[in-house]
């Protein structure tokens, strides 16, 4: 369980969060009431920034998931971006009347790009934060809960800022009170921003096998966004989320700000003092409304009537409250438009509780389709979508002031501008709506439906945790009566000696100089096995692979991996060419016979019937034995082989027999040798499968060590532990003249659904085709 402390340390993070936006919009009024600037001005300073905002989170976003420190990856970043945003949220608001509007103009947009530098900073870490606080379903809920109900608050207290800024009693000028507001407002909630840094624990990320933060990298993570977009927007459900939030988040906000100039100029005649506490109470109550009302009718609704219904009715509660403000706002009797607030509130204030529910179902949906978690993917696109919105928003609120004429320096507001505001405050958040209901009326995802995916999803899950682990114990069985050569040992210890700057630059001389050869890994981010290899891609990786081996080894002779040994050929490269058979027969001869016409072109120094077929026990020894003599009756003069494990090996002496060279996997993780040790068990293996392999060659088929995932007994992933497995590996069969094959070359998420996270990092080089060691 999370301390209740940690939950409320967060939660004034989310103060900080929503006041820091709340404050300045509030102060933006300022801008355009007393130091001048046209609506283009007003548009600018609200679009630009924003658009930055929009473009940076995914970079942010990058560089905190990817950061190795003993603080945690997002701490550090917290802290500094509530410096950062606490003083540019200071310094942007020092404007004064007695400047041009000009050099007001410049001076407040170049301080809104350091302030929304310092909130991108602040605030995807943080997020980040709450998202990894607990693993518990419900606790997840009360975290985000009492966040946001400390956060609220911010909606609550800000809108009383106008009567600060615009009583005399306060203050002689609203842009003096402005200044020392903000003053205010950077302190106290830069601290706020400050606390979940400074309070909320994280465990060290100085051996995580992360992406390196290079600029190559950041680059590459924006283009990793723009194919999510494509990925994610290929799901119909999830684009009609982001759509009907577009569209009603960005109506509203549009014209949120117009609702200061309609109740002081429509009101009260233009008097910004005599409006008094109205003013803020547009915003106030409205937030109140929503917190005490709105959301817990919306979730009552939710879970009687379903989400789509809720999302239907509330936001039809709104159109009648967005359409009644045409009709409340009466001059001499400001109280009337408090009446629509309660119906005015159900609009925003439904949507992203409903949405981001909406948005976790559709996570399911997309798992059960591709078999894995996307919440990042996901959540960045949305969000971007938000805020990009947003920016379009402000910007849009910048000409409608232009197209209606409205001027805050004038005394009296030309004609027809304050009703021009009136009629697109209570219009355009309308259209919005009616757009969003419109996209959302054939929303499929029903609660049966959900339901229905998530079962299929927890039997999955239960299913990956009941099976075994891919390889078992048999160090007591098989290996303690083996005996280890002293050189062998010596190479061990030696290379444990070793600095981590050392064992880097041994580990690229290693891997510079070669090793005898790789288990190719074809398959790029979101593939799965079945999906259609291009030669494009095939080419993309061999060219990393070939300056560093002599051999590559295949698996499979279909869906485009029959491309492989060809590739591998063009470049000089000598093959081990594999097909795939398990207990599909019909697919067992489709293998086959590509891999015969593989060997027959020329393309295959070895071939492989199959691979640890007899370890999953999906074919009888017998069986693979014939699939072995069909082939080599096929290919006379090539040699052919089958690829398990030693101590499966050890046990089929028969099938031996059948090989004319003996293939052998050994993995020391696997059975939960730890590393320091792992290079002396693999001896061991080795010599037991030569035990009984008489004078036929024994090659390592597979041996390898994953940077990252779960632990097997003391076997742990980690970098470091890669970088000595694959040293003593390459010492040790260049010592004894023992040719192996180093698993694998490219990381390959798909094995994640097979062997959890450590089955899926496993290569020398990640998935974007990055070496791992820098």
């Amino acid at each position: 369980m999370v301390p209740y402390r940690h939950k409320i340390a967060f939660g004034m993070g989310m103060l900080a969060n929503q006041m820091f936006p709340a404050a300045l919009g509030i102060f933006m009024v300022v801008l355009v009431q007393n130091l001048g600037f046209p609506g283009w001005m007003w548009g600018i300073v609200y679009f630009l920034p924003r658009v930055l905002d929009a473009v940076t989170d995914p970079i942010m976003g990058f560089i905190s998931d990817n950061t190795r420190s003993r603080f945690g990856r997002r701490r550090q970043y917290v802290i500094t971006g509530a410096v950062i945003m606490g003083v540019a949220f200071t310094i942007m608001w020092q404007l004064y009347a007695e400047n041009s509007v000009n050099y007001n103009f410049g001076y407040f947009l170049l301080w809104s790009f350091a302030f929304y530098i310092g909130l991108t900073i602040f605030s995807v870490p943080y997020v980040a934060i709450g998202y990894e606080m607990s693993d518990y379903f419900h606790e997840r809920t009360e975290i985000m809960a009492i966040a946001q109900w400390i956060g609220q608050w911010a909606w609550v207290i800000a809108p009383w800022f106008w009567v600060i800024m615009y009583d005399p009693a306060w203050f002689p000028t609203a842009e003096e009170a402005t200044r020392e507001l903000a003053i205010w407002v950077g302190v106290i909630f830069a601290l706020c921003a400050m606390i979940p840094g400074l309070f909320i624990p994280s465990k060290s990320t100085v051996n995580e096998d992360y992406e390196p933060l290079t600029f190559a990298n950041i680059g590459r993570s924006l283009k990793e966004i723009l194919r999510g977009f494509k990925e994610a927007f290929s799901s119909v459900p999830f684009r009609k989320l982001c759509i009907a939030t577009f569209f009603i988040f960005n109506a509203f906000n549009t014209v949120a700000g117009f609702s200061f100039f309609i109740i002081v100029w429509y009101l009260f005649g233009g008097d910004a003092g005599e409006a008094g506490i109205w003013t803020p109470l547009f915003g106030s109550a409205g937030a109140l409304v929503t917190t005490f009302l709105v959301i817990p009718i919306v979730a009552r609704m939710s879970r009687k009537l379903g989400k789509k219904n809720a999302f239907m009715i509330a936001q039809t509660i709104a159109l009648f409250g967005y359409a009644s403000l045409w009709f409340l706002f009466v001059p001499g009797k400001p109280w009337m438009f408090l009446l629509a607030l309660p119906f005015h509130s159900f609009g925003i204030g439904s949507l992203f509780v409903l949405m981001m529910s909406m948005t976790a179902d559709v996570i399911d949906i997309d798992e059960l389709k591709y078999g894995k978690r996307r919440e990042g993917i996901f959540g960045a696109i949305y969000w971007y979508m938000v805020k990009f919105g947003f920016a379009i928003a402000g910007g849009l609120s910048g000409v409608i002031l232009t197209v209606v004429g409205f001027d805050g320096n004038l005394s009296v507001q030309p004609e027809g501008a304050i009703t021009g505001l009136r009629l697109f405050f209570s219009a355009l958040p309308m259209f919005g709506t009616l757009v969003a209901l419109w996209v959302m009326r054939d929303y499929d995802v029903t609660e049966e439906k959900a339901d229905e995916v998530r079962k299929i999803l927890d039997a999955r899950k239960s299913e990956k945790e009941a099976a075994p682990a891919p390889y078992f114990y048999q160090k007591d069985r098989l290996l303690s009566m083996i005996s280890v050569d002293p050189e062998v040992k010596a190479i061990a210890a030696e290379i444990d000696q070793l600095s981590i700057k050392k064992l880097r630059n041994i580990f690229k001389e290693s891997l510079n100089s070669g090793i005898h050869g790789f288990c190719f890994s074809p398959y790029l981010e979101g593939q799965n096995l079945g999906d259609q290899l291009t030669r494009e891609q095939i080419e993309k990786r061999m060219k990393i692979v070939a300056p560093h081996t002599k051999w590559v080894r295949s698996f499979s002779c279909t869906d485009g991996n029959e491309l492989i040994p060809e590739v591998a050929k063009e470049m000089g490269l000598k093959t081990l060419v594999g097909a795939w058979i398990d207990d599909n027969l019909e697919v067992n001869e489709k293998e086959i016979e590509n891999l015969i016409k593989i060997a027959k072109a020329g393309h295959a120094d070895i071939v492989a019937v199959g691979n640890e077929c007899l370890l999953r026990g999906e074919l009888s020894k017998d069986k693979v034995i014939a699939y072995i003599q069909k082939v080599k009756d096929a290919l006379p003069g090539v040699m052919v082989s089958y690829v398990d494990t030693y101590y499966q090996l050890h046990q089929s002496p028969d099938v031996i027999e059948a090989c004319d060279v003996v293939l052998a996997n050994c993995y020391p993780f696997w059975e939960g040798y730890d590393a320091n040790h792992s290079s002396v068990y693999l001896t061991k293996m080795y010599e037991v499968i030569k035990e009984v392999a008489g004078n036929k060659k024994v090659i390592i088929a597979e041996t390898g060590w994953p940077t990252y995932g779960k632990s097997v007994d003391q076997a742990e992933p980690s970098i470091e532990n890669m970088m000595k497995y694959f040293i003593r590996l390459k010492k040790w069969s260049e010592l004894e003249e023992i040719e192996v094959f180093y698993f694998s070359s490219f990381d390959e998420s798909w094995k994640a659904r097979h062997e959890g996270d450590v089955g899926a990092r496993w290569g020398i080089w990640n998935k974007n085709e990055q070496l791992k060691v820098n």
